[in-house]
């Protein structure tokens, strides 16, 4: 079997989602009337910096999208908003291994998962590498209307299990009026290529609209160009109206294979080698050095996502908003470790190499790297000095192999052995929500009584098993030699809230209140006495804020309140051996106070802000990596802590400026302040790393974004550059990520406006990193990847 064999039934399941898509087109969810036209002229559009609420909130804008190519992730579109930071190590966003966000000092990335998502304002499910989705799973590029980011809390009928620090919320297209068929074709740097096609029926049966869609991408990685990234989505939605009732439905099917980028290791590192990560696009046939082969850290997923939305206006003053929504998330994650582990005593020949499925969870036992033909362990000569070294091993330079990993040491005809480690992950969801919005006079003035539950149940199955590699490029052993781990994690979650708005002259107020009911257990399927549960209630959690209308037009003043909540997920679980008996589930409490102005050419916003998280989870492992690279193995013990929390405290202040007909400037900066905190005990803060006062790893004083966009009566551009101040890898604040400038660079034309034979015709170069900067990007568990370099792309877009 080769590596690159996609999820069984690949592409059966892609012929039955289109199917389902086009038969189906009535199963999804509106998106709240919010959604931006797919084709809004940039020149009328200006920064939206808040709606009318008691928090501050940011969308999304036309210029934005356009910065970013067709071929990138949607999670890069909003890295230009105030408080928000987005990097990926990819330069289409493809490997979410790489990729972060950051909001306000909270952090989603491989070890931390703080900022809530939602699609069209359904949960999706977590944003955690094993079994999580960000959003770029669920929605195609060409189908994004826009987001909707509330920086400190969200509305509180908002649907996520993660949100300490801020809520994005990713908006669907609505479909069109008027039929149309759009196609879609780019190409990039780095052999990448992508093909889409969108039908939108128009109006029909009365008031329903629809449209399906469906795209290919692929690119390779832009260090060795050795990486085979493939990604397929197909997606359907319907608006429709009838009686008192508005219903919407969608539907998503993505599949998607990424090859992965390696973690920096030190400053050291990263300035000697700024462009690469060490990982290798050949195979060497020595298992040290094919440990870092590219095409063997891989990540494959398959998510089919949809829900069904049908509103009511019960009467003048009461609306009644539901939604079903379902999930279900298949994928691997692959590594190929140097080497075969002994898990069976075998009287001649290591059946873990000689074939078949050997054992079926048990602890492991010794790791061995060469045998004979008849399968026989081989040590290395005695006199033997290891002479075969890697470059960059896992951040140290010129790495010499151990005698028993050095091909060198041992005899000509002997067998070098190597693991591919596969992890399975399976995820199912369902879930509902009713919201109540009852509007009427108290004493008089108007009065909005709100209520709402949610509710999810959700199994996810996580496996992990061990194949021996037989030939070149990682050729594998269909049949694992070893299944490490079975397990299930059933979860079950129950929110309600309820919340009073009254307005009385020009000052809105409101007082809310919420409740998560959280359970979530482990089931081995191997050994039942390691089953276990968690539960993760909340306190009843408070919000409220007042919004003050000034009397200048235009200008209002807010002030909100909020206290957060992440539930312990099936996570915490994971490690058998690990000790639950203490830990709390982690919390946030918000505070914000801050000004909008709407003016006839220019918006402005600025927010001071509070956020103090507590109960801050963390997992202190008893197996360290080794100097030969990370222990592939993973440890089941170990001990979770609540270690104190993070402070953070900032400013922002964004500014939009229609400087003349068809010329806009947006400017924004970010101040922020974020540190630990530490438990009281100064011997458990030492035990796990924490300095209290340390700066927050990752997170940057001040951050800067200029954009200026110009649109004439056959060319429109843009140009937009963001500074990001230093930042500190390390808890220790030992290593400092040195602060960079990142420029983008649109220019469009539409063709119609040069000649009527091509009507419907647009073309738009991307240039992102346009001044080829090198800089340390993500930054997660106290290593960096690299941030991309400049990258070239070319869309046509084509209707008919």
């Amino acid at each position: 079997m080769n590596i690159h064999t996609p999820v069984k039934n690949h592409w059966q399941r892609k012929l039955l989602v289109a199917a389902i898509a086009s038969a189906t087109g009535a199963c999804a969810l509106a998106d709240d009337g919010t959604n931006a036209s797919a084709d809004r002229d940039i020149s009328e559009e200006i920064v939206v910096s808040g709606q009318r609420t008691t928090y501050a909130n940011n969308q999304v804008t036309e210029s934005m999208k356009l910065q970013q190519s067709s071929l990138t992730s949607i999670n890069a579109v909003i890295d230009n908003l105030p408080g928000v930071t987005v990097n990926e190590g990819d330069t289409y966003g493809f490997d979410d291994w790489s990729t972060s966000i950051t909001v306000r000092g909270f952090t989603t990335n491989l070890g931390e998962q703080q900022v809530g998502t939602t699609i069209d304002g359904m949960p999706n499910g977590n944003s955690n590498y094993g079994g999580g989705s960000k959003a770029n799973r669920f929605i195609d590029p060409g189908n994004l209307a826009g987001v909707d980011v509330s920086q400190g809390t969200a509305d509180i009928g908002s649907r996520s299990h993660e949100a300490l620090g801020g809520t994005l919320n990713y908006l669907t297209d609505k479909p069109l009026e008027t039929s149309r068929v759009r196609t879609e074709v780019s190409m990039g740097d780095y052999d990448a290529r992508r093909l889409s096609v969108r039908y939108d029926t128009g109006t029909f049966l009365g008031d329903t609209r629809a449209w399906i869609s469906a795209s290919t991408q692929e690119a390779t990685d832009w260090i060795t160009e050795t990486a085979e990234n493939e990604r397929d989505h197909i997606a359907a939605k319907v608006e429709s109206s009838f009686a008192n009732a508005n219903l919407t439905g969608y539907l998503s099917y993505d599949d998607i294979h990424e090859d992965n980028y390696q973690r920096v290791y030190s400053a050291a590192q990263f300035a000697a080698n700024p462009e690469t990560d060490f990982l290798t696009g050949e195979w060497s046939g020595v298992p040290f050095q094919d440990q870092l082969f590219r095409r063997g850290w891989s990540t494959l997923r398959e998510n089919l996502f949809g829900y069904v939305k049908v509103d009511f206006e019960l009467s003048e003053s009461l609306q009644l908003d539901t939604a079903v929504y379902m999930h279900q998330n298949t994928g691997r994650g692959d590594w190929v470790p140097p080497y075969l582990v002994d898990v069976t005593t075998d009287s001649a020949g290591q059946s873990e190499f000689l074939g078949g499925t050997v054992a079926r969870g048990g602890a492991a036992g010794d790791r061995f790297f060469f045998v004979d033909n008849a399968g026989n362990v081989l040590t290395p000569a005695a006199d033997c000095v290891p002479s075969f070294t890697v470059v960059n091993l896992y951040g140290t330079p010129n790495a010499v192999a151990p005698a028993a990993m050095d091909p060198s040491c041992f005899p000509a005809d002997a067998n070098a052995v190597q693991s591919y480690r596969h992890t399975h992950y399976d995820k199912d969801r369902t879930g509902l929500s009713a919201d109540l919005t009852w509007t009427t006079e108290l004493a008089g003035f108007e009065n909005e009584m709100r209520a709402g539950v949610w509710y999810e149940d959700q199994t996810r199955d996580e496996s992990r098993d061990w194949h021996n590699i037989t030939g070149v490029d990682a050729q594998f052993d269909p049949e694992p030699y070893w299944i490490q781990y079975d397990r299930s994690y059933p979860q079950e979650t129950f929110k309600w809230y309820l919340q009073d708005t009254i307005t009385v002259g020009a000052v809105t107020g409101s007082l809310g209140f919420k409740q998560f009911l959280v359970d979530v257990e482990r089931e081995d399927r191997f050994d039942p006495s390691l089953n276990a549960s968690v539960n993760s209630d909340s306190d009843v959690l408070l919000s409220g804020g007042v919004v003050w209308e000034t009397g200048v037009e235009g200008l209002e003043v807010f002030l909100g309140y909020a206290e957060n909540f992440k539930a312990l997920s099936d996570l915490v679980l994971e490690r058998p051996a690990a000790d639950l008996t203490n830990i709390e589930p982690e919390t946030s409490e918000t505070t914000e106070i801050g000004l909008r102005y709407a003016g006839s050419n220019y918006n402005l916003s600025a927010v001071y802000y509070d956020n103090q998280f507590e109960n801050r989870l963390i997992f202190l492992d008893n197996s360290a990596n080794g100097t030969t690279g990370p222990n592939f193995l993973i440890g089941t013990n170990g001990t979770y802590f609540n270690a104190g929390g993070i402070e953070s405290r900032g400013v922002e202040l964004a500014l939009d400026y229609q400087l003349a007909d068809g010329l806009n400037l947006y400017v924004a900066y970010t101040y922020s302040d974020a540190s630990y905190l530490g438990t009281g005990d100064a011997a458990v803060d030492t035990l796990n790393g924490v300095t209290p006062g340390n700066i927050v790893a990752g997170i940057p004083e001040d951050l800067f974004v200029a954009s200026l966009d110009w649109t004439g009566e056959t060319f429109y551009a843009g140009i937009s550059n963001k500074f990001t101040s230093d930042r500190f890898v390390d808890l220790n604040n030992t290593w400092v990520a040195e602060s960079f400038n990142v420029t983008d660079l649109y220019i469009g034309t539409d063709l119609a406006d040069v000649s009527s034979l091509f009507s419907g015709v647009k073309l738009n170069l991307v240039v992102n990193n346009l001044l080829d900067e090198d800089y340390l990007g993500t930054v997660a568990q106290q290593a960096a990847w690299i941030g991309a370099p400049r990258t070239v792309s070319l869309s046509a877009t084509m209707d008919f």
